[in-house]
């Protein structure tokens, strides 16, 4: 074997860089898979929260994705010039944006979903079934608002961690 020994990375021991390392790798490996769709993995998850959603509020949709409503603006724009979505105002408040997919974007996500579940079904064979589930779970732990405020207060007290853990373990 004339395989070099990989030098451990900033993934060894920071938790944001393996996460983001390991996101890559995941995205490209989905991207692969969903590349006939014409959507990116990123696009497919959005499409699937607002089809989950049905006319999600524009502002609830970005704190459901974690995204600031800038960002999100900007990952909606190809869907919105591609027919994909649509946004229509609250019933209520006119000011309130609401998103919905449009009978294309429900026509592609039909078909991007066979697709997706070849590459769902692929991870976790390789990963396995019962760590993939688990593995979900950490990353909505992770992604929750409670999460953030103990990272936020936990000034290295290992009690807020431990809060946060136990949050998780109750779900």
């Amino acid at each position: 074997m004339n395989e070099k020994r990989q030098e451990p990375g900033v993934w060894s021991y920071c938790s944001n860089g393996a996460l983001k390392r390991a996101s890559r790798q995941l995205g490209q490996l989905y991207e692969d898979i969903l590349a006939p769709s014409g959507l990116r993995i990123t696009q497919y998850t959005l499409l699937t929260q607002i089809k989950i959603g049905k006319e999600t509020p524009l502002k609830l949709l970005a704190e459901t994705m974690v995204m600031d409503l800038s960002a999100l603006g900007h990952t909606l724009k190809p869907l919105l010039r591609d027919g994909l979505v649509e946004l229509v105002p609250d019933a209520q408040d006119r000011r309130v944006k609401r998103v919905r997919l449009t009978d294309a974007g429900n026509e592609l996500w039909t078909k991007t979903n066979i697709l997706w579940r070849d590459a769902q079904a692929r991870f976790d064979a390789a990963f396995g079934k019962e760590a993939s589930e688990a593995l979900r779970q950490t990353m909505d732990l992770i992604s929750s608002p409670n999460f953030a405020r103990a990272f936020a207060s936990a000034d290295h007290a290992s009690e807020d961690v431990a809060t946060a853990n136990a949050q998780r373990t109750q779900r």
